[in-house]
């Protein structure tokens, strides 16, 4: 039998399938990443027609071939927590930061999040268009090819809906695939100082013409002290989960408050953060599906100390995802790459974890796990072409970019330079 193929990829040196336990991977399972030694995967329409031994395949004619010279296939990278769309920078904080100058006194100052919204709420749609995808082709660049984008710098219906227009005209226009999440609890703006429960019942009501104009799939909220109490946030999740939505939160990222527990409690698809989870929500998160998303580049760039407790939550037989967080305040970086590098030094995960934090348990995080994260037969031929000779070279080599090529639906996404070993055969 032959197969007739539009691309194929050849002498792979490891090929990283991620096959292995369907669904999320918890626990023990995060182990599993399909490693086959010395590969060929074929790509017919977009869809990956064989991946597997070269010394087993099929006979396959193809169009075109590309020679991996041995290095390291993967599926594209998936990130869960990104805040894709605002307006403005913030660089001129980080001389403050490194003064020591309390986050508080920055936001006296004009500064931190309430800048950004001020910034975003100030620029037109247009250009907080082009800026989105100025960051999203960097992202790429990085081995993307599927992520999550919030909005949460508008507090306002107008700014909040405007900053979800922009991800879902990028979503339309663009070939990554993006999952959208209202954010409109992400803080509570000056004029709803003090006023916390009035500002929620307001942003419930975006959340309905959200719904009705279908501009995103999750809602989110941001618990924590001095922002959204555990309570207020429940009810709040309740509520979108009544309107239809999955839900997630920003929880425990510097108190334990018991924002995981709760998130566990609503069935939260995610909790991200974690900083500061408690034994009881690590418990928790073992006992249900909620997938932790872990964010060590904020606590990296804010410059703490305490990182989340991976080891522990895995431990505890919990499923834990690696995102950026790609923000203008506490996570300026697209590379993904860099996280895992982080994962290895600061959480202390494995090689094979972090691999399935960025693919498998990352795409389930985003309700992508039936499309995104694996490369079998049938799956779109989304695929990082690395210049490293194996999976465990990622983790270990930190600080560059080892992408050589990106393939989203088996079409070129991003190319370092000219592709050395490309042939028509046409």
């Amino acid at each position: 039998m032959t197969l007739n193929a539009d691309l194929l990829l050849k002498n792979i040196g490891q090929l990283l399938t991620m096959q292995g336990e369907e669904g999320i991977r918890k626990g023990e399972a995060m182990k599993q990443i399909g490693l086959i030694e010395k590969a060929v995967v074929a790509v017919k329409d977009g869809k990956v027609i064989y991946a597997g031994s070269a010394d087993q395949a099929p006979s396959i004619e193809s169009a075109e071939e590309i020679d991996c010279e041995g290095k390291l296939v993967s599926p594209g990278l998936v990130d869960p927590h990104t805040h894709l769309v605002f307006g403005g920078s913030r660089e001129h904080e980080l001389a403050l930061k490194q003064q020591g100058v309390p986050y508080l006194e920055i936001l006296k100052q004009g500064g931190g999040i309430l800048s950004t919204v001020k910034a975003t709420r100030e620029t037109d749609e247009e250009t907080l268009y082009e800026r989105a995808v100025f960051h999203l082709e960097r992202m790429q660049s990085y081995g993307i090819t599927a992520m999550e984008a919030k909005s949460g710098y508008g507090l306002d219906a107008e700014t909040e809906l405007k900053q979800l227009r922009v991800i879902k005209r990028i979503k339309e226009n663009q070939k990554t695939d993006i999952v959208s999440t209202y954010l409109g609890a992400h803080a509570i703006p000056n004029e709803y100082k003090g006023k916390s429960e009035a500002f929620l019942e307001e942003m419930i009501k975006v959340m309905e013409t959200v719904k009705e104009q279908d501009l995103a799939s999750f809602v989110d909220i941001f618990c924590e002290t001095g922002v959204f109490t555990v309570e207020e946030s429940r009810q709040y999740l309740r509520k979108a989960k009544e309107m239809g939505f999955d839900v997630k939160i920003h929880a425990d990222e510097i108190d334990p408050l018991g924002g995981t527990e709760m998130a566990c409690e609503v069935g939260a698809i995610s909790a991200d953060h974690l900083v500061g989870a408690s034994e009881e929500g690590i418990r928790k998160l073992g006992e249900t599906n909620t997938i932790a998303v872990l964010l060590p580049g904020t606590t990296f760039y804010l410059n703490k100390n305490e990182f989340a407790k991976a080891r522990e939550m895995i431990q505890a037989n919990a499923a834990v995802a690696l995102a950026t967080d790609f923000n203008p305040g506490s996570s300026p970086t697209e590379n993904l790459q860099f996280i895992m590098n982080l994962a290895a030094l600061k959480l202390k995960m494995t090689p094979e974890e972090i691999w399935n934090a960025v693919t498998v348990n990352a795409a389930y995080a985003i309700g992508c796990g039936e499309q995104a994260g694996k490369i079998e037969e049938g799956r779109n031929a989304d695929l990082v072409i690395w210049d490293a000779p194996n999976y465990l070279y990622l983790p270990y080599h930190y600080g560059v970019n080892h992408v050589r090529t990106v393939l989203k639906n088996g079409e070129t996404l991003f190319e370092r330079g000219e592709r050395v070993g490309k042939v028509s055969v046409s």
